[in-house]
């Protein structure tokens, strides 16, 4: 807790005075785009990914195309940071608790001011809506998973904080885009046929609401849902906390909009016919994002440590996230959409998870865009919300919530147009 004081001390310093909120004026100095593809990559800091021989296509692609070298991610758990990516805010949650889906009953953290946590537990989310004050973004967590004898993970950097917004919007860039005539979609791999709803955690097939003792003839052991591997998972699945889209059905704000990336409508088909939404959040499955699982095999295991070093991780997982992004990637460039007018893709890693303090929430960002800069590195201090900031500038739409903040930056260098641009979209 070294740095405790001089994070006091200096948290105003680039996130500017009272955190603004709600909406306000379109960013500036963002090209106009027509289609943005964003790939959230999971649990990896900058030290970890950037020089790794397991992730060659990754470090490839950051040197191709654009890349930041001082990005942070804002918070933790990793369902934070994807509210935070998409609406500008935690809303009050500091967990990856489930939600409480379709809940009349339950009144939303916005409402409440109480702060959801993973230690403390404090049970399902409710449907996040309407107004009202959102959870500091302290300079240390205790709340999140780390490994003993550690007590805390970093937020930001250790020395910037963000004061709680009061009037926080329960609104996301989904809703933005359709009030502007805009669309969006997000991409959700082993989402099961049956869709997002209810749906927490499954392998593609079998999900939580699945009952097991309906699987005839009955094994020995019997088939339970703990041998259930979470490749889909809700807590990457920002949009489906909010109760407009639990809610909306078949309208433009509704879980109608969530698709895997197999299927007559999923990301490859869409890709494939060339009709794709103007934003897409696409989430790999936990297996390809990086994040492992416990009970998956050797090459999807978890990092056998966490030390904020390449030092203790698992190089098959590594690997497997490397190609992952590579397959996405290059299916992007193939895809009609992506020749089309003004495109970006853009790779983030939601934190730096179990690295304790004092190890940073450090995280890569790289963007490609197909009419614009390459080979750019940003070295500014930017967080998720500057991400958001920027994608709502390049569509024309408000910021949001703490992308607002005084200090918040636009990421204009790596968005910057180029009047020699390679449209061949190999990216040579």
């Amino acid at each position: 807790m070294k740095t405790a004081a001089k994070g006091l001390t200096l948290f105003m310093s680039l996130l500017g005075g009272a955190a603004l909120a709600a909406e306000g004026p379109v960013p500036a100095n963002i090209p106009r785009l027509d289609h943005v593809f964003l790939i959230i990559m999971e649990n990896h800091g900058y030290d970890q990914i950037v020089g790794n021989p397991n992730a060659p296509f990754i470090n490839t692609y950051a040197k191709r195309a654009n890349s930041a070298t001082n990005y942070f991610a804002v918070g933790h758990p990793s369902l934070t940071n994807y509210l935070e990516i998409v609406g500008g805010s935690n809303f009050g949650n500091l967990s990856d608790n489930y939600p409480d889906w379709h809940s009349v009953a339950c009144q939303p953290n916005l409402k409440t001011g109480v702060v959801q946590t993973d230690n403390p537990a404090t049970g399902v989310i409710c449907p996040i809506h309407g107004s009202g004050a959102d959870a500091a973004v302290t300079l240390f967590d205790a709340t999140n998973e780390v490994e003993p004898p550690a007590t805390s993970v970093t937020n930001i950097d250790g020395i910037h904080s963000i004061p709680v917004a009061k009037n926080i919007s329960g609104k996301t860039i989904a809703d933005q885009l359709v009030a502007a005539g805009r669309t969006w979609k997000s991409y959700q791999e082993n989402l099961p046929l049956s869709g997002a709803d209810g749906v927490n955690v499954s392998d593609g097939v079998y999900t939580n609401k699945t009952d097991f003792t309906q699987i005839k003839p009955a094994l020995t052991p019997p088939l339970t849902s703990s041998s259930l591997v979470y490749l889909y998972a809700v807590k990457h699945n920002p949009f489906a906390y909010f109760k407009n889209i639990q809610d909306g059905a078949n309208s433009k704000l509704s879980l109608a909009q969530i698709a895997d990336f197999d299927g007559p409508h999923g990301l490859y088909a869409d890709l494939g016919s060339g009709e794709v939404p103007s934003f897409s959040l696409i989430a790999p499955n936990q297996c390809n994002d990086q994040h492992g699982r416990g009970n998956a095999g050797a090459f999807c295991n978890y990092d056998p440590s966490d030390k904020g070093t390449q030092d203790g991780l698992n190089p098959a997982l590594i690997y497997r996230g490397d190609v992952e992004v590579e397959r996405l990637v290059k299916t992007i460039h193939k895809s009609t959409s992506w020749r089309e007018g003004r495109n970006a893709i853009v790779v983030v890693w939601d934190e730096n998870d179990y690295s304790a303090t004092p190890n940073v929430n450090k995280v890569l960002l790289i963007v490609e865009t197909n009419y614009g800069v390459r080979h750019h590195t940003n070295t500014a201090f930017n967080t998720h919300f500057s991400l958001l900031k920027t994608i709502e500038g390049g569509f024309g739409l408000p910021c949001l919530n703490h992308a607002c903040d005084p200090g918040v930056l636009v990421l204009s260098d790596l968005f910057a147009v180029s009047h020699d641009w390679d449209h061949d979209g190999d990216n040579d």
